[in-house]
């Protein structure tokens, strides 16, 4: 009898890996949630990054010349989206706070970059990212994510896609629920916290 198994989506494999969490938590954009996105708890297996980066690949029209991630979140993705599209996989960083194309990294004016990124919530990361490439004299012509927890109100001025759109709920921390219930926050991101009133 043939099975009748259904591969398991990146919802799945989020939760099997432990990827989506419960508590409290503090996000980068300095809103708190009961739900917490750990990409890197997915990302650390190698099978589950290739099979989400090869959907998210699919995903993705037009000619890629190369695949720009942002550190911290980003640098994987941005690996195995590479690799699934046969093209360069590069990455920038923040030094002082400012997002920058480093180590040799150069992109060339003619060269199409998609930027990708584990979780998108308020864009900052992949917008930092753009601004970078420009800085060096690339055009950027997409950004990919493989979560989408923005609710689609992240616009960049060019085509974003992404594999799992995910509705986060969120709270100012002074309307936050589980802070007035005095539940501890945890801070799980790479990036500070921004200030929220």
């Amino acid at each position: 009898m043939p099975s009748t198994t259904i591969a398991p989506t990146l919802e799945d494999r989020l939760r099997t890996t432990g990827a989506l969490l419960q508590g409290h938590f503090q996000l980068s954009s300095g809103l708190h949630s009961p739900h917490y996105i750990q990409c890197a708890r997915l990302l650390q297996h190698p099978g589950h990054a290739a099979w989400a980066c090869a959907r998210l690949a699919e995903r993705i029209t037009g000619t890629i010349d190369v695949v720009v991630g942002p550190a911290l979140g980003g640098v994987i993705v941005a690996y195995e989206l590479a690799r699934a599209l046969g093209v360069r996989a590069l990455f920038t960083e923040r030094v002082d706070g400012v997002m920058q194309l480093r180590r040799g990294f150069a992109v060339g004016a003619d060269e199409r970059i998609l930027v990708a990124e584990d979780v998108v919530t308020t864009g900052k990361s992949a917008r930092e990212a753009v601004a970078a490439l420009h800085t060096a004299g690339g055009r950027v012509v997409g950004l990919a994510s493989l979560v989408d927890r923005s609710g689609g109100t992240v616009e960049y001025g060019v085509p974003f896609v992404s594999l799992l759109p995910l509705e986060v709920t969120a709270y100012a921390p002074a309307r936050c629920p589980l802070c007035a219930a005095g539940q501890p926050v945890n801070q799980p991101g790479s990036r500070p916290p921004a200030a929220t009133e």
